[in-house]
């Protein structure tokens, strides 16, 4: 297998570690995560390396840089590592409430529909309900998780009746819960 693929798969591996570690499960490694979500790098490489990974510095500034979600962001003194958004521990992103574009967008399954037409979209485990500016990126997103459906979500309609919307550092829209009435559902 060429190095440069090898090299890419190394690093999907990776963030997969770090999504684990820094968005659902520190304890598995013993890391502290402050209230923001933020760990120390030193921290982080020492945990990871007594359970058998192996993170250096520059590995983990490669998968802040390329990843194409920008899952993950380092703090201003190259220190700390948070997850971006989806944690299902709790943690405070200290986004401030934005008001959103008038119509989002959320990929979901189309096995998971006849739920969502019942109880709305809801966080689940993690700690807001994930929306997308756009089609194309929700089609992705749902598209990970079976045939993809996109929703369109009103979400101007939703922030002037009092919902509170934020904007993750990687983009994606996070609010707390939509009820059925702000989504638009596709014809069937």
């Amino acid at each position: 297998m060429p190095k440069g693929v090898e090299h890419k798969k190394h690093l999907v591996r990776t963030s997969k570690f770090l999504s684990l570690v820094l968005r659902h499960k520190p304890q598995t490694i013993g890391l502290h995560l402050d209230e923001g979500g933020w760990a120390r790098i030193n921290e982080l490489i020492a945990k990871a390396r007594s359970a058998g990974v192996n993170l250096t510095e520059e590995l983990l500034h490669e998968v802040v840089e390329k990843n194409d979600k920008k899952r993950f962001a380092l703090s201003e003194d190259r220190l700390r590592i948070r997850a971006s958004q989806g944690h299902s521990i709790r943690v405070s992103l200290e986004l401030e409430p934005r008001e959103p574009p008038e119509f989002l967008y959320h990929g979901t399954a189309s096995r998971f529909v006849e739920s969502i037409r019942e109880i709305g979209l809801v966080r689940g485990r993690r700690n807001h309900v994930h929306l997308s500016k756009d089609e194309r990126t929700a089609a992705s997103v749902g598209q990970r998780h079976g045939k993809p459906v996109v929703l369109v979500i009103k979400a101007g309609r939703m922030h002037e009746e009092g919902f509170q919307f934020f904007l993750s550092a990687n983009g994606v829209w996070l609010t707390e819960k939509v009820p059925t009435d702000y989504i638009v559902f596709p014809k069937e």
